[in-house]
Formats: C-alpha cells, sequence, structure tokens
C-alpha cells in the first residue's frame, strides 16, 4: 500500500477503470463525482450526460467491455441502459463506490509544492483538500462544440447533446447539420416522428454495417493487424459490396480513405435515404429568419435545427498550461502524461475505432505502474521520466493519415496505442541495470 495520496475525477467508464488499477496496484486513492452516481454520459438521468433514449454500443459488445468482467448480456450492441447496469455491477463488485464521493462538483485545480489543492462544493459545503496528485477522467464528450454560422435563425436551435428522446422532434422540420454517428441515430429516430428530416453535410462518409458474413463487423480481423493501405483497401471494397456506393444518396465523395476519421456504424440511414424519408442537403451558407440557405444555392424552411457537431475537450477546473495544451488538446505522453510530470495525468482522453474500455483500462494500468514506481521504485520511475523527456514517442497513428480536424486532435489507432501502452508498461517494469564501474 502506497502512502501519498491521489484524486480521480470522474465516474464514467474511464474513472472507474483508473480507480480500478488503482485499488489492484495498492495506491490511496478519492473519486470525485458531480453526479448522484457512477457511470458517466451512459447514465441518461446524469444531469451531464449526452445519451439519448435510443443509444446503443456502436461497437459490439465484446469488443468494448472489460476483460476482467464480461458484460451480463448476449446482446451484441447493448444500449445505454444495459450500460448503465454493467457500470452499477462493475462497481459493486470491486466495491469502487466507496472510494467515490458523488454529487462533489470539482471547481478548481492548484499547484502547491509538489502537489495540487483541489477545491470543490457539494452544493451545501465546501471541500478544499491536497492531493499528491490528480487523475483527470471526466470524459471527453461532455462540452458541446457550437460551431458560429452567418445570418441568424429564429426557429429553435439544439445541440444533440440536448437530444433525449424523439418526441422532442414531433411535427416538426427537421435539419440536422453533421452526419457523425449522433447524427445518423438521431436521423433514424426523427423520421418516425418529425414531419420532414434533412441533413447538412460538407463531406463524404464510409457506413459500415453493424454485421458482416452474419458477424458484428469489429470482431472480424481480429487477429495480427494488416498494414493501413492493405486494410483500407480491402475494407472499402467490401464496403461498396455491402452498402453499395453512398453518394447515390446525396452524400459527397469523401476526399480521405476509410478509417481517416472515424466511420459511420449505421447503415439505416441509408435506408432511409432510399426510402424518401431524408434528404441530404449541402454545407450551410447563411441562415435568414427559419430559412436556410446551403453552399450550393439551395434553400429549405425549418422549424428546428439540431447540431451534430461533436464535442470538445474540456478540463475546466485547471489552466491550459499545466497540461501542455497545443492546438486543440493537450500535448502528453501516450495521452496521459504532461512531459513535466506535475503530477497531473490524463485518463480516457483517446478516441480511437474499437478499442474498447480495456484498452483504456490498459491506459490506467500505466498509470498505476508509474505512480506504484515513482513511490516504490524511484529509479524506474526516472527512467521513464527520462524517456518521456528524449520526446522520441511512438507513433499512435498505425500508419493511417488522419484528418486534421480539432476532433481528431487526440484521435490514436487501437492497435498502435495499446502495442505502446504495453511495451512502456514492461519498461516500466523492467529492474534498473546497476551501472558497470
Amino acid at each position: 500500500m502506497t502512502t501519498k495520496s491521489y484524486a480521480v475525477i470522474g465516474a464514467g467508464p474511464s474513472g472507474l477503470a483508473v480507480m480500478r488499477a488503482l485499488q489492484k496496484a495498492g495506491i490511496l486513492a478519492t473519486g470525485y463525482e458531480a453526479s448522484h452516481d457512477v457511470g458517466g454520459l451512459w447514465d441518461i438521468t446524469n444531469p451531464r450526460s449526452t445519451m439519448y433514449s435510443s443509444a446503443h454500443l456502436i461497437s459490439s459488445r465484446t469488443t468494448t467491455e472489460f476483460t476482467e468482467f464480461p458484460m451480463d448480456s448476449d446482446v451484441d450492441y447493448p444500449g445505454h441502459r444495459v450500460l448503465k447496469r454493467y457500470f452499477d455491477d462493475y462497481a459493486d463488485t470491486f466495491r469502487l463506490r466507496e472510494r467515490f464521493r458523488f454529487g462533489t462538483h470539482v471547481e478548481r485545480l492548484e499547484r502547491d509544492g509538489d502537489g495540487w489543492i483541489l477545491r470543490a462544493s457539494t452544493g451545501a459545503d465546501r471541500i478544499v483538500e491536497r492531493h499528491d496528485g490528480v487523475i483527470l477522467a471526466n470524459g471527453t464528450l461532455a462540452e458541446p462544440q457550437v460551431p458560429s454560422f452567418a445570418g441568424e435563425f429564429t426557429g429553435e436551435i439544439m445541440h444533440t447533446s440536448a437530444y433525449k428522446d424523439p418526441a422532442q422532434l414531433a411535427g416538426k422540420r427537421v435539419l440536422i447539420i453533421g452526419a457523425g454517428n449522433s447524427g445518423c441515430d438521431i436521423a433514424v429516430d426523427a423520421v418516425h416522428h418529425a414531419t420532414s428530416v434533412d441533413m447538412s453535410v460538407r463531406r463524404g462518409y464510409y457506413f459500415v454495417p453493424r454485421y458482416l458474413f452474419g458477424r458484428p463487423s469489429d470482431t472480424l480481423n481480429q487477429g495480427r493487424p494488416l498494414p493501413a493501405r492493405i486494410k483500407q483497401a480491402i475494407d472499402s471494397r467490401v464496403l461498396r459490396a455491402f452498402t453499395g456506393d453512398p453518394v447515390r444518396f446525396g452524400f459527397p465523395k469523401p476526399d480521405y480513405r476509410i478509417y481517416e476519421t472515424h466511420p459511420i456504424v449505421n447503415t439505416l440511414v441509408l435506408n432511409h435515404l432510399g426510402q424518401g424519408d431524408l434528404r441530404v442537403r449541402a454545407d450551410i451558407g447563411r441562415f435568414d429568419g427559419d430559412t436556410v440557405h446551403f453552399a450550393d444555392g439551395s434553400s429549405g424552411e425549418y422549424d428546428l435545427i439540431l447540431l451534430a457537431t461533436g464535442y470538445r475537450l474540456d478540463y475546466p477546473f485547471v489552466d491550459r498550461e499545466h497540461l501542455n495544451w497545443q492546438g486543440a488538446s493537450p500535448r502528453v505522453f501516450l495521452n496521459v502524461f504532461p512531459p513535466s510530470f506535475n503530477g497531473l495525468y490524463l485518463m480516457g482522453m483517446i478516441e480511437a475505432s474499437g478499442i474498447g474500455w480495456q484498452g483504456r483500462y490498459e491506459q490506467a494500468e500505466l498509470i498505476a505502474t508509474y505512480l506504484a514506481a515513482a513511490e516504490q521504485d524511484p529509479a524506474r520511475a526516472e527512467r521513464f521520466r527520462a524517456r518521456v523527456g528524449e520526446r522520441v514517442w511512438p507513433d499512435l497513428t498505425g500508419g493511417y493519415r488522419y484528418l486534421a480536424l480539432a476532433r481528431m486532435a487526440h484521435y490514436v489507432n487501437k492497435d498502435a496505442y495499446r502495442r505502446a501502452v504495453r511495451t512502456e508498461r514492461e519498461g516500466l517494469l523492467a529492474p534498473v541495470k546497476d551501472p558497470v564501474a
């Protein structure tokens, strides 16, 4: 058991994963969660949850679950209620709830010598505590990215983060801006309730069926990963055979290769386009009352605009300089360790197709391994810090040329990332050799 004290901010999947890893390593930690329970965004009753009633996993159960704790379900793509129960069971089985303070909102982290002062509020009471280190696991999908547009729209504008149920769309002329996974899910909801549904898009997309050859599509090719260009060539041909060319439904032709941004795991939207339930429109030109003018010169009238424009990273309780923030995201080793090793650690700041919660748990294991070494074998920890300081950091792209978008700033390839994390953890665990006299 270590003697230093650490804080974990957030009790969603990443917060639970790191708390479990710390528990197994015998590291003292106190969790702080603003909501009333575990689950993060998967708890639809959490005020900060961006979940909606029809939400399901877009990766399959077996590629998503924690290895040591399989889901008590045989459903391939479970919904959010099943997942909330899963995190409840995970927390109860490993007695993680007792390590968290719920209803506690972290307001500020301030540097204090070699540690951090954490200021939080429970509503009635204010908390001021000192910790030797803080692990930020408050999630990456909570702060809406809201773009600005020319002109003024006099109808209702809503971000998908505020969408909960298709009843919100009933009887309305709806324009969805953006066609990411959430946007496409909501479009499929909307066609059964709204008067009309259009989608405004600025680029083309690749649509991946949930099933290929009778199996969840992400369970195929689970062996040694293919080189990026070969996988892109094979999978693009397979997709064309199964889903056809989305261009025929009105989408622009993608100006990038598959997997250079997250694909859309939803082919129902193509069915509804084929049935005429849904229409693809061009990028936004400007707003004018209830009329939207599109970049191709066309226009349409709407009651509701739904912004499926994604989320941005947000750690509002700590100054960005402490996270080595560069551009749209912190620049940190393996998306975890600020190069200054100032006692802050980022947990879950990764987006990757198919990395699952086990990939995040391996990240948590690396954090726990470093913290244990820092106290029990400082030479190993120092060797790791020196390694990070060399700035010859592993390539986490797996050979894919990701689009230069803000939302892709912390995107990694799952195979390259997990391999790098395992390699660094093995290096941390290796004994330090005595110098040759």
